[in-house]
């Protein structure tokens, strides 16, 4: 799906915290810590991070003890996360790609950070994933919060064309309520779990983080 790679370099200078990091990250780690309680494994849980970009979420997941891999189509932020994380494993492939074929198909935990929001073709994203997990695994992922009010909040202070602008090359492309994210995930197969704001107020929300789980084989 070569045309659906074609997305320009994010630019990534270093590994480190980025402003979304700084109010996604806490809402995140209880995200994961919750999940852990959850899924039975002996020895430490196997995250995958999906569009991992330069690292730093999967750094984070490292510091928790977790064996983590991630993979992002930014040859930039793969070799970021490499030299900032070397006990990590990162590759750079799409999210489009046969991800299971590639890295495996018995992650415990599957992570993905502001990614749905830039894909074309999200459903085949959100397939890609379900694979990646064994029966019983988890799958949490965070985008920037669309609700009545947050966007009635938007029109009524003149912020519309700035929240939705068009003018930023490989930025956002689809914007997705807890509805429409919600079905995405059970299309696929998925049971949603959870659900947490993100950042701001309630309602108000920069990001929200939906937990969703791969139903455990009959």
């Amino acid at each position: 799906m070569k045309e659906l790679d074609s997305i320009p370099e994010y630019g990534w200078q270093n590994a480190e915290s980025t402003h979304a990091h700084g109010y996604l990250w806490p809402t995140l780690k209880k995200a994961v810590e919750q999940e852990e309680g959850q899924i039975n494994r002996s020895g430490p849980l196997r995250v995958f991070d999906a569009g991992c970009g330069n690292g730093f979420v999967a750094g984070r997941l490292l510091e928790q003890g977790y064996r983590v891999a991630g993979c992002d189509a930014s040859e930039m932020g793969i070799s970021r996360a490499q030299d900032q994380y070397p006990e990590g494993s990162f590759e750079v492939a799409s999210v489009y790609d046969d991800l299971a074929k590639r890295f495996g198909r018995d992650w415990d935990l599957v992570v993905s950070s502001e990614v749905v929001e830039h894909l074309y073709s999200p459903r085949c994203f959100v397939n890609n994933i379900f694979q990646l997990l064994r029966p019983g695994g988890a799958f949490i992922l965070s985008t920037p919060y669309h609700g009545y009010l947050k966007n009635l909040a938007l029109a009524l202070t003149g912020k519309l064309d700035n929240h939705f602008t068009v003018l930023w090359d490989g930025g956002h492309i689809k914007f997705w309520s807890y509805k429409t994210l919600a079905i995405l995930l059970e299309e696929a197969g998925f049971v949603v779990t959870r659900f947490y704001g993100a950042g701001r107020f309630p309602f108000l929300w920069k990001s929200m983080v939906i937990v969703a789980r791969k139903p455990a084989e009959q």
